[in-house]
Formats: C-alpha cells, structure tokens, sequence
C-alpha cells in the first residue's frame, strides 16, 4: 500500500484514458470517474454489459468476482444476484478507485465490497468463484496468458467467466484527412499493450482450457463528451510522438470540433465478449 505522499496507483481505467483528466478538470480522481460514468451511460456499452449478464448467469448464493472494478458498477449488480447468501467482490489496482466504489455501494445499501489487487495477483484462494468477469482490462495487458492462468487458478471446476474488451484496430474516426488518421491511429496502436485484445479473447481461454460458451460484440459509438477526451489524448501523444505534426493536429481538433458542432462525425471502437466454462 503506498504511503500518503505517494502517487495513486493507477487503475486499468486509469490507463484507458491516459491523462484524460487534465483535460477535464483540476480533481484528476473526480474527471476520471465523471469519465467512467459517461461511458457507462453509451448505449453501446448498456448493451454489452446487460448482455454480459444475461449470459453469465450469476445467481443467488454465487461467488462472483469483477476484475477491474472501477466504479463499482458491475459489482453492485453482482451483489444483487448473489443475494445475501452470495458473495459479489471487484479487485481494482487503485485504492482511490476502490474508495469510491465501497462509498456507491453504501449509498446503493449494498453488500458489495472491494479489494485492492492487479489481474496478475488476485487476493484470493484456489477454486473460491462461481464467476468472474473482466471488462475492458486486457487490453492494458502486457501478459493477458498470466492474467487468464489467475482467473483459472481462483474459479471453481465449471466455473464461468466473461472477458470483455475493446479491440482498437477496429477504430473508426470521422472527419478528418485519412492519411493523418491513419498515422493517428497507428500511434495509438504503438502505445496500448494489448491493442488487439478483442479478437484474442477466445484463444487465451481455450488454451487455459475453457470450453466456449457463448461470444457477443457490439460497436460501441461514443458521444462527444466520451468521444472529445480519448481524441484529444490521441492527438496529444501522437503529436508528441513525432506521427503527426503540430499543425495537423490542430488541424484534426478543429475538424472533429466542427464536426461535433453540426452532427457530422464519427469514432467507434468494437468489443468483443467470450463466455466460457472450465473443464475438468
């Protein structure tokens, strides 16, 4: 646990939107859970999520486990499910995050709680899940393999699990000059861990030896207010980074600004989600 004068540990959502805060706020904790929440509200990721629950199938008196919890969200509609016979836990890396969470969960009066610990250390014994979901984690992953050896070491036999991610070579970005956005996009490519982690979702639990369920995806469309921070650390890292230069993206900006500004535009990632259960 860091000390008072430490930095925060930052959250997978944190790196989801690297430096996102300093465009929305002085409280960089409060910009990124406003972030968070405006994201949740997307129709695209309303559906995936409810979706996600469907199949997952979490019922009362289960154990189940959020991977990256965030806001608390997901955990809170876990909790419900389990009932008061079940457990419903999230793990996030970020004790700020998990602050917040345990406050929205007690305001829900709601018997949720969260733990501090990564996708690589899950503060947790062997076999003690009924089922574990993890939503938009891997793709921060350097080692997502070491990731789904965890999930498999703390599930039950027949256990479930729910991966969700983005996949970000299916960006799409509009307007724009399409040769500046190619050299955007490849930027952002170059500096996510895990860009193409949608499509390996599959592979990993079968390997981990998974039997596949289910899988579902859903382009998720982000509004301006979602849409305006994520583009605007695009540009800003990939101006730094030598792909694009100053005036190009000033250029961009303005473009998408004014496409915003008369409904002429455009930036969608799609996400995939895999259901599995472990043999054995």
């Amino acid at each position: 646990m860091p000390s008072e004068s430490a930095p925060p540990v930052p959250s997978f959502h944190e790196n989801a939107i690297p430096d996102a805060s300093r465009t929305t706020g002085d409280d960089p904790m409060a910009a990124l859970v406003g972030i968070l929440d405006l994201q949740a509200a997307l129709p695209g990721i309303r559906r995936m999520r409810a979706w996600g629950h469907e199949v997952l199938h979490v019922q009362p008196g289960e154990r189940a486990l959020d991977i990256g919890a965030g806001t608390g969200t997901e955990v809170i509609e876990l909790a419900g499910r389990v009932g008061p016979d079940g457990d419903a836990v999230g793990v996030d890396p970020n004790p700020a995050m998990i602050a917040i969470a345990r406050g929205r969960a007690e305001s829900a009066d709601c018997r949720a709680r969260f733990v501090e610990g990564t996708a690589y250390q899950l503060p947790f014994p062997d076999d003690y899940f009924d089922a574990v979901r993890c939503e938009r984690v891997y793709q921060h992953l350097d080692d997502p393999a070491a990731a789904t050896a965890e999930i498999t070491r703390v599930l039950r036999p027949g256990g479930r699990v729910l991966l969700i991610d983005s996949d970000w070579h299916t960006v799409i970005t509009h307007p724009g000059d399409p040769e500046v956005v190619a050299r955007l996009t490849k930027a952002m490519l170059a500096t996510t861990p895990n860009p193409a982690s949608g499509r390996r979702l599959r592979g990993l639990l079968t390997a981990a030896g998974f039997v596949i369920d289910d899988m579902g995806s859903e382009a998720v469309i982000w509004n301006p207010e979602t849409a305006r921070p994520l583009f605007m650390q695009m540009i800003a890292s990939a101006t730094t980074g030598g792909a694009i230069t100053e005036v190009e993206g000033r250029d961009l900006l303005a473009i998408m600004e004014a496409g915003i500004e008369k409904g002429d535009y455009h930036l969608s990632v799609t996400m995939f989600a895999v259901l599995g259960h472990l043999g054995g």
